[in-house]
């Protein structure tokens, strides 16, 4: 026999509301995006959007769902947001329809829909692109480029020439490939010297995407729709495992601040592994899981051979949060000692 926990009372939230306002929090980051980095992000919005609620209507139809009730939850937005603001901004528009297509159709819809999906469908979307097409989904706007929107419009439509002068690697990617290059005869603190490349802290313009990010998720912590156990979990791995091995050898190894200003570290914290469908649901596995994706994404984006580590790192952990959940059920209110 099975006993339900003691009752709660809940706020009375629609998914379209969730959902707005997981987007409302996006905004500060997207913001501090186009405006230090460029406004190509804007049009990859657009186009991320389009193809997701095109194909959450195809796929809804051919399922036989109502239209109406499922397009307006907002969820299939969300998850073309994430998917724009982790491909390079610049990158040809086909491969962000392709990734989305990927995340609708296959991550999300193949599984059952809305709350069905075990996998986060924008990391689904991004690991299958990263895996297909590395040099496209390597290529960021390099630092300091000047184009007018239009221009950069060309270049994502496919009516201006792609040419190495527009794209480089992040941050972290060319710290990580200039450390490899060096062989020991190059230390971080040269490196981050340049701060026409790494700025102040993490990446000229990006660390302040990322204080955009800690804004909005702080915002959705303070309205109760994320908890901050995995957050702060997740967080928390990357401070301990880089902060030990950086005072262990400066030289080879970057400060806690940049690995938490650089990369998808805070939109990851905050938007990606806080999903309830495909992260853990109990206050422990919470932590568990939060902890763990930090700790896989740290080593994955130091050690391993992709530019940054969050989208395998959380795939990874949605293989394993159902047993997580399974491990860490709270005990239930009046029945110590024993559940049934």
């Amino acid at each position: 026999m099975m006993f339900a926990p003691a009752p709660f009372l809940l706020k009375d939230a629609s998914v379209s509301q969730v959902m707005t306002q997981v987007c409302l929090a996006l905004i500060p980051g997207i913001a501090a995006y186009a405006w230090l980095v460029g406004p190509a992000i804007l049009v990859q919005l657009v186009i991320a959007s389009l193809t997701a609620v095109a194909a959450e209507a195809a796929m809804l139809k051919l399922r036989g769902k109502p239209l109406a009730m499922f397009l307006s939850d907002g969820s299939a937005i969300v998850t073309a947001w994430l998917i724009a603001l982790t491909f390079p901004p610049l990158a040809p528009w086909w491969l962000v329809v392709t990734g989305t297509l990927f995340a609708i159709v296959i991550a999300k819809h193949l599984y059952g829909g809305l709350g069905q999906n075990p996998f986060n469908p924008a990391m689904v979307a991004f690991a299958a692109c990263i895996v297909s097409f590395p040099a496209l989904m390597s290529q960021w706007p390099s630092v300091g480029l000047q184009m007018p929107l239009l221009d950069q419009l060309n270049v994502i439509l496919g009516l201006a020439p792609r040419v190495d002068a527009l794209s480089g690697a992040t941050p972290l990617d060319a710290m990580k490939t200039a450390l490899k290059l060096g062989e020991g005869q190059i230390d971080i603190a040269h490196l981050l010297a340049n701060q026409d490349i790494y700025g102040n802290f993490a990446g000229r313009g990006w660390e302040w995407v990322a204080t955009g990010y800690l804004l909005g998720g702080l915002w959705l912590w303070r309205r109760k729709l994320v908890t901050w156990h995995a957050p702060v979990a997740f967080l928390a791995a990357m401070v301990l495992v880089s902060g030990a091995l950086w005072l262990y050898q400066p030289a080879s190894f970057a400060s806690p601040v940049f690995h938490l200003l650089s990369g998808g570290t805070m939109l990851g914290a905050f938007f990606i592994i806080t999903d309830p469908v495909s992260g853990c649901t109990t206050p422990r596995g919470k932590l568990i899981f939060g902890f763990s994706a930090g700790l896989l994404a740290y080593i994955i984006r130091v050690f391993g051979g992709y530019p940054d580590g969050v989208a395998f790192a959380v795939l990874l952990m949605n293989l394993s949060a159902p047993l997580i959940d399974q491990l860490t059920q709270p005990r239930i209110f009046g029945m110590k000692g024993r559940q049934s």
